[in-house]
C-alpha cells in the first residue's frame, strides 16, 4: 500500500505532526469511509483500530446496564477515535459510533501506541487532544445539569457545524434525544425555539445553520471553552468557528 502522504490531510492530529512523526504514522494509515451509525468500538469492547476523520463524526456514548444511553462527546477532524487509546488502554465503558457519515485514516491501536512510545513529540500532541476531549466530556455533564434544553441543542449544533462541511447538518429527533438526555417531544420544542429566533431551519432529518452567530449568543457559557483548548493545542476545524485565533 502506497504511504498517505500527511501534507494533504484535513485532519488536525496528522496534519500538525513533525516530518518525522508523520513519516512514523504513514506507513500505518489506510483510507477508511464510514456511514452513519457505523461502529468504531462497542462498550466493554476491545479498541483494535483508531480512525483520524477528514469528515464527519462520532458520538462518544455512555451506555448504562440496562441500555440507556447519553452521548458525552464528539469527535471529528480535529482529533482521533479512541481517545482510550493514548492511554495505553484498549477497553472502555464508553461506546462509539458515526453520527455522521465520513472518511478519515484508520490504523491498528497498538500500533498507534508503540509509535507514541518511540517519539514523545507525538505522544505530546496525542495528550493535548486528549486533554482537550476530557474538558469537552467535562462540560457536557456540566451542560447536562445546569442549562436548558434549549442552549445544550445550541450548543450541540455549534459543535456539529464546527465538524462539518457546510451548513446542513442531518440529524434525526431520536439522535438529538439521545444526545441531549432528554425527550424528543422535547427536542422538537427546542428546535420550534431556535427556528423562532431565525438561529436555523429544521426539516425532516435536517438542521440548517441559518445565523451561527446569533446561536453562539444563546449558547453563551454553555459553549466554547472545550473550543478555547483545542485551538490553544493548535488544533483547527473550521475556519469560521471559534477554533482561529
Amino acid at each position: 500500500m502506497k504511504p498517505v502522504q500527511i501534507k494533504s490531510v484535513r485532519n488536525g492530529i496528522l496534519a500538525s505532526l513533525s516530518r518525522q512523526d508523520a513519516e512514523l504514522l504513514a506507513p500505518h494509515l489506510r483510507p477508511i469511509e464510514f456511514k452513519v451509525r457505523h461502529i468504531f468500538f462497542k462498550a466493554h469492547g476491545l479498541i483494535r483500530t483508531v480512525v483520524f476523520p477528514e469528515s464527519g463524526f462520532a458520538s462518544v456514548v455512555a451506555v448504562t446496564e440496562t441500555g440507556r444511553s447519553l452521548e458525552v462527546g464528539i469527535i471529528g477532524r480535529e482529533g482521533v477515535i479512541g481517545v482510550p487509546v493514548i492511554f495505553g488502554q484498549t477497553l472502555t465503558p464508553y461506546e462509539s459510533y458515526a453520527q455522521i457519515g465520513g472518511h478519515g485514516y484508520a490504523m491498528p491501536a497498538k500500533t498507534l501506541w508503540h509509535a507514541m512510545k518511540h517519539s514523545w513529540p507525538l505522544a505530546d500532541v496525542l495528550l493535548k487532544f486528549a486533554y482537550a476531549f476530557l474538558v469537552q466530556v467535562t462540560h457536557s455533564a456540566l451542560a447536562n445539569s445546569r442549562y436548558t434544553t434549549e442552549e445544550r441543542l445550541a450548543r450541540w449544533l455549534l459543535m456539529a457545524h464546527d465538524r462539518h462541511d457546510g451548513d446542513d447538518v442531518v440529524l434525526t429527533h431520536e439522535f438529538l434525544s439521545m444526545m441531549l438526555g432528554t425527550r424528543r417531544a422535547s427536542v422538537t420544542e427546542a428546535l420550534h425555539v431556535l427556528e423562532n429566533r431565525g438561529f436555523i431551519r429544521a426539516t425532516r432529518g435536517h438542521v440548517f445553520i441559518h445565523n451561527r452567530k446569533g446561536l453562539e449568543k444563546y449558547a453563551g457559557s454553555c459553549y466554547g471553552a472545550p473550543e478555547s483548548d483545542l485551538a490553544h493545542g493548535g488544533f483547527r476545524i473550521k475556519p469560521t468557528s471559534l477554533f482561529r485565533k
